[in-house]
């Protein structure tokens, strides 16, 4: 993060490394089957960009996508597609998530926090309210809107 709490800086240095990493494994790709080609590069640049990703909630819609070339380039590399290529039929063969899988992580957590499927840390700071009105805040507990959670996955 930078002084105005964007994450510029961050992206940039994540892009950075991603298209570093798939410059390093392009020629050892190509000698590889597809299951080999494909653990490798989840292992070097999937791995980047999930590292800390729940920090790009509610980042610019550029910046996400700076970060998605990042995960198409992987899949391209991967699959030998071209770059005229769908890129969602070729994630959704690899079985991969778009970037946007933070939103995704986020709702998963906060479900197993309510439903108690979490440590007692995450538990104990967080409280259903089924009723909009009813929001107050009573102390340093985290309140939940039932309509923020329909929106959320959306």
């Amino acid at each position: 993060m930078d002084c105005q709490l964007s994450l510029d800086a961050l992206v940039a240095a994540l892009c950075f490394s991603g298209y570093y990493q798939l410059q390093q494994l392009c020629p050892v790709a190509w000698s590889l089957s597809a299951d080999a080609a494909k653990t490798l590069v989840h292992a070097f640049v999937s791995r980047r960009l999930d590292y800390c990703n729940a920090l790009l909630y509610g980042v610019s819609e550029g910046l996400l996508r700076r970060i998605q070339s990042i995960q198409n380039a992987a899949a391209r590399l991967v699959t030998g597609a071209w770059r005229r290529d769908h890129i969602t039929l070729i994630l959704q063969q690899l079985h991969w998530l778009p970037v946007r899988r933070v939103q995704f992580k986020i709702t998963v957590l906060v479900f197993q926090s309510l439903s108690s499927n979490t440590p007692t840390y995450l538990a104990d700071d967080s409280q259903f309210i089924a009723d909009v009105g009813m929001r107050r805040r009573l102390d340093d507990s985290v309140y939940l809107n039932v309509s923020n959670l329909v929106q959320f996955g959306t």
